[in-house]
């Protein structure tokens, strides 16, 4: 009869829990659910991790790293730089979402590498017909200023990536908002090369030279 059948389908509210699909289906979507609702419930990233990286397009993030959807959370900018929004999105991941290491990544042959501090500014100047200093930095908040700093620092351009990188690392590891219980790492990723080095590991230098 229908109805025999009706009570035997595994969507159905009798079914039993030792039902195999029964137990698929549930399992199925308690994982959508935890998906879609990660931040409501509190669950972190898979590998508990945030990547600060340059945001230039050579630099295959996921791959370099072993990632996979869900690992981890990507914060791209220009220049891989620890700026103001750097330090409140680590702030926020590692004091509420239970992120507890963070990796920078440079790279080789990095734009910020590819001007003057100087010709930067000028083209900035030129983009907004006018001096930069009645340029709001951050639209969101108009009266945020820099203070001392000048709008060089601002612009944050790089004049070593090994070193650079290491700074970055500094300033994620000294910051009153991160936790000294949060890992802390650095890698220059080589555009000519496609792998990742520790900075200050420059290995074709080493192995290009007589000894």
């Amino acid at each position: 009869m229908l109805s025999a059948l009706f009570h035997e389908h595994p969507l159905s509210p009798m079914a039993h829990d030792d039902d195999p699909h029964y137990r698929i289906l549930e399992t199925n979507a308690d994982a959508r659910d935890d998906w879609a609702r990660r931040r409501r419930k509190g669950i972190p990233t898979d590998k508990n991790l945030l990547v600060i990286a340059c945001m230039d397009e050579r630099i295959p993030v996921e791959q370099a790293l072993g990632l996979e959807l869900g690992d981890a959370q990507i914060y791209r900018n220009a220049g891989g730089k620890v700026t103001d929004d750097v330090i409140r999105s680590a702030a926020l991941t590692v004091n509420f979402f239970d992120t507890r290491e963070i990796i920078v990544i440079n790279h080789t042959d990095c734009g910020m590498m590819s001007a003057s501090d100087e010709a930067v500014l000028e083209g900035l100047e030129q983009a907004a017909g006018g001096p930069l200093e009645d340029v709001p930095l951050n639209p969101a908040i108009p009266e945020l200023n820099l203070g001392d700093a000048s709008l060089a620092d601002w612009v944050y351009m790089t004049d070593d990536i090994d070193q650079a990188c290491q700074e970055q690392v500094g300033h994620l590891r000294e910051h009153p908002l991160i936790p000294d219980s949060v890992d802390v790492h650095g890698y220059v990723y080589e555009v000519e090369s496609g792998e990742l080095r520790r900075p200050g590991e420059r290995i074709g230098e080493d192995i290009s030279e007589r000894l």
